[in-house]
């Protein structure tokens, strides 16, 4: 029987110190399935997708939109679930995006044709867009103040861990049975994700006031998903109009229309999908906008660590896994223990090391020729300060919200964050590109490493803000 002695019926914390150890442990197990199942799907498709691209046979471009249309859904998405799970209750939308990630799967497997893979990755993203927020506002809403940053650590350490299983399963997959199979592989896990968040997530309906669908921001929707749609398609236009990145001018007119009629609107609208109050708490506001410098760091190596170690040093494709999955065990080692951390009155100074050593491995990585040893292990260390950061900056933005808005505050949160990655990872392709025109190959990689590495200074500058 599903459990509801977490249960708040008026978006206050109170219920924390009425809950046992024992239920807090199941519930973050809970939550960790889903997390799981996500970051698998993600890791298991990297590997799949040059299987995907000779069985079609498609163009690099277009190759690049099956992975956009999973991760614009899931940015543009972001908000929406978590303004909903404020009004209609996180768990219910929490089990509706995983089976909406499983339908999408299902079309996937099934997929014989590019539309129709394509519509099945549309739905995954839209599926687990609700994931990530509503995971960190029910952790917020349900775990003494206490233990949250440990819980948040602990949480967000199955991510890693997946990621240096799912290339070796997703690898297995392609090469024994086909690339549909690694969508199988999704599917039983959206189906255990589903019975554990069914069995140990609490309910946590708030108090809806009447008409809460009928007044609800659909319009801030609208313009909020044209600003985030149109400025990746101005990142990535090539595909969409044959015009180079960033050159696109009628791209960035409507990405600019879109964004300013949003924050104007906002500002009017009485029940807003984004409540600007929110950034006035400073510790929210600073922290959101360092988790998605922190992401576009991210997102940015990424893209490059596995083309840098093949074009500079030409690594073949087992060594690229065999690296891919160590520094996920890299990230995976100080996840946790920056979330023990976070608890105390260390989490600022923590994200100041996390910062201060990512900073250092990529000034190293664009200042100096190195053995290719000494790289790879620059990259693991980048790997190391970012996995430090990931709990501390979750604990911290979250700390001052008001329980009420926490499903709010944890959508615009999770938006910063991976559209921090969506973009470092298009903004480190178009650089590249450029920089091979005008420079030598290597040149051109330490230029890009210099300017990720800035990000990581003003990081460092934005964490110094944040109140302890």
């Amino acid at each position: 029987m599903k459990s509801t002695e977490l249960t708040s019926v008026d978006g206050s914390r109170s219920g924390r110190a009425q809950t046992s150890e024992w239920s807090l442990r199941g519930l973050l197990i809970g939550l960790m399935i889903p997390i799981g199942m996500t970051t698998l799907n993600m890791s298991m498709f990297g590997v799949a997708l040059p299987a995907i691209r000779d069985s079609f046979g498609i163009a690099p471009d277009v190759v690049a939109w099956i992975s956009t249309a999973y991760s614009l859904p899931f940015v543009v998405f972001m908000p929406l679930y978590g303004k909903l799970g404020d009004g209609l209750g996180k768990d219910k939308l929490f089990l509706g995006g995983i089976g909406l990630f499983t339908l999408g799967s299902l079309l996937c497997l099934l997929a014989a044709d590019l539309p129709m893979l394509l519509m099945g990755r549309v739905l995954q993203g839209v599926g687990t867009a609700g994931i990530n927020p509503l995971c960190l506002a029910i952790i917020a809403d349900a775990f003494p103040e206490d233990q949250q940053g440990k819980a948040m650590g602990t949480w967000s350490s199955v991510g890693p861990g997946a990621s240096m299983l799912g290339p070796l399963l997703g690898g297995f997959a392609v090469d024994y049975l086909g690339w549909n199979y690694i969508f199988l592989m999704s599917i039983v896990a959206a189906i255990i994700a589903f019975y554990f968040v069914n069995r140990h997530i609490p309910s946590l309906q708030t108090s809806r006031p009447p008409g809460f669908l009928r007044e609800f921001d659909w319009l801030g929707v609208l313009l909020l998903g044209g600003f985030l749609v149109f400025f990746i398609f101005y990142l990535s236009s090539r595909a969409l109009t044959g015009v180079e990145p960033l050159q696109d001018w009628r791209l960035l007119a409507a990405t600019l229309l879109c964004g300013l009629a949003f924050w104007q609107w906002e500002k009017r609208a009485g029940v807003p999908l984004v409540n600007l109050q929110l950034y006035a708490i400073k510790n929210f506001g600073t922290a959101s906008f360092a988790a998605g410098l922190r992401m576009f760091v991210m997102g940015s190596m990424g893209f490059l660590k596995v083309l840098y170690l093949a074009d500079i040093y030409g690594m073949g494709a087992t060594g690229l896994g065999v690296f891919t999955t160590v520094y996920a065990g890299a990230i995976l080692a100080t996840t946790r223990l920056g979330g023990q951390l976070a608890d105390g009155r260390f989490a600022r100074r923590v994200l100041l090391i996390s910062f201060a050593i990512q900073l250092l491995t990529l000034a190293g990585l664009a200042t100096f020729g190195l053995p290719v040893w000494a790289a790879m292990g620059l990259m693991l260390g980048q790997g190391i300060g970012a996995g430090l950061a990931l709990a501390s900056l979750h604990r911290i933005a979250m700390r001052d919200v008001p329980g009420d808005e926490s499903g709010s505050a944890a959508g615009l949160y999770s938006t910063a964050r991976f559209a921090g990655s969506t973009f470092g990872a298009a903004i480190a392709g178009v650089a590249l590109q450029q920089a091979e025109l005008v420079m030598p190959l290597t040149g051109a990689y330490q230029l890009v490493f210099g300017l990720i590495g800035t990000s990581c200074l003003v990081s460092l500058v934005v964490s110094w803000r944040l109140e302890k």
